[in-house]
């Protein structure tokens, strides 16, 4: 039984949106994906870091959930900017139960036990206060209460925090986000989002006693990265 995650599916199985457009890496990515995943086993679990897919709808996105499914490993989700698809937690759970397909949780509020250790996290958000208006304060203040429920919810476990937003990005720092990791201790985090020519400013290894992991699709090679504990 191991541990993997892996960001940034960007499905578009029954859309109109094929990342082949954008060319490079992302060519033929499904069936990148689909061999990416013969690293897992079925005993697995794998933590999908947001933007799943294109699609708009639950009926939209039914083909990629369906390919996700056959995918193997258990899965647990988390939301990404791009997965306008989403509702609820448990409207999502239904919709998989309505599709015959196997429980994909969100996290979302809570926190998973691993082993010894919990999965807690959250969509995480990027916020520049000279730049962005009210709103997109409020957001970036809901993803930091969003965080601490998710590690109140772990207890005295080894936490291991999961994002779809960078909590640092070159020069940038998510404030809230990194001050709650380290008033939990968290010491290994996880996430996506980043893409192409971004890669050059992401932050990974360790930074002030968190060691930061970046595992957008395109950036992996599209392989699940197996977390080590």
């Amino acid at each position: 039984m191991a541990l993997f995650a892996i960001g940034d599916l960007h499905l578009s199985l029954g859309g109109s949106k094929p990342m082949d457009v954008f060319g490079g890496a992302w060519e033929d990515h499904v069936e990148k994906l689909r061999d990416g995943f013969r690293r897992v086993t079925d005993d697995d679990t794998v933590i999908l870091c947001g933007d799943l897919t294109w699609a708009m709808t639950t009926d939209e996105a039914e083909q990629d959930f369906r390919f996700i499914d056959e995918l193997h490993g258990k899965k647990i989700i988390l939301k990404g900017n791009h997965d306008y698809w989403f509702q609820t937690a448990a409207k999502a759970k239904t919709y998989f139960a309505s599709l015959g397909l196997r429980d994909m949780p969100i996290l979302n509020n809570n926190a998973f036990t691993y082993g010894d250790t919990a999965i807690c996290g959250t969509r995480g958000w990027i916020y520049d206060e000279n730049i962005d208006g009210t709103h997109n304060g409020k957001i970036m203040a809901r993803e930091t209460l969003r965080l601490i429920a998710s590690l109140k919810a772990a207890g005295d476990r080894e936490k291991l925090c999961f994002f779809h937003y960078p909590p640092r990005f070159g020069g940038y720092v998510c404030d809230g986000i990194v001050a709650a990791m380290r008033e939990y201790g968290v010491r290994r985090c996880w996430y996506g989002h980043v893409h192409g020519h971004g890669h050059r400013s992401a932050v990974t290894g360790w930074v002030d006693g968190i060691e930061y992991n970046m595992v957008s699709a395109d950036y992996v090679g599209f392989v699940p990265q197996e977390i080590i504990i």
